[in-house]
């Protein structure tokens, strides 16, 4: 059983510290004890107070996550799991190409430096860190040859 047997306190001391979503909320709700009804009530209540709210923690995510450096189908990846609805992961990640691809050359470019990869072992090894950061492989493949002008 949990120490505190008030789930709508233990709610705020997790929104205190940073956004949730609702389902992860939830989790972490049930993972301390409580019944799953008494989880819901309070999710329900804390969603029509304002409190909760899986689109401003969308909002909050995606922001940290760029600026951390992390592209699109990372921090699409990591909103899933935390259960925040597609229409809203869409409409947090719409910033278009020009903006994503602005995005990895600054990420590149920290990494490694402005400077571009002469061999394709170099090449590979910068694409494979991009990957990992979670870009598209088209927008990598296009910046690594060199289609865009920066």
């Amino acid at each position: 059983m949990t120490l505190d047997p008030d789930p709508r306190r233990d709610a705020l001391r997790l929104l205190a510290s940073r956004e949730h979503s609702r389902h992860e909320l939830g989790v972490k709700l049930r993972a301390r004890g409580y019944d799953a009804g008494e989880v819901e009530a309070v999710l329900d209540d804390l969603g029509r107070r304002g409190l909760l709210s899986d689109a401003r923690m969308a909002e909050a995510y995606v922001a940290e996550r760029v600026r951390k450096g992390f592209g699109p189908v990372r921090v699409r990846h990591e909103l899933r799991r935390r259960g925040v609805p597609e229409p809203l992961i869409d409409a947090h990640l719409e910033r278009g190409v020009d903006k994503w691809l602005e995005r990895l050359m600054v990420v590149h470019d920290k990494k490694f430096g402005a400077g571009r990869a002469t061999d394709a072992k170099e090449r590979a090894r910068r694409g494979r860190f991009l990957e990992q950061r979670g870009f598209p492989l088209d927008l990598i493949a296009r910046f690594l040859r060199g289609d865009d002008e920066f």
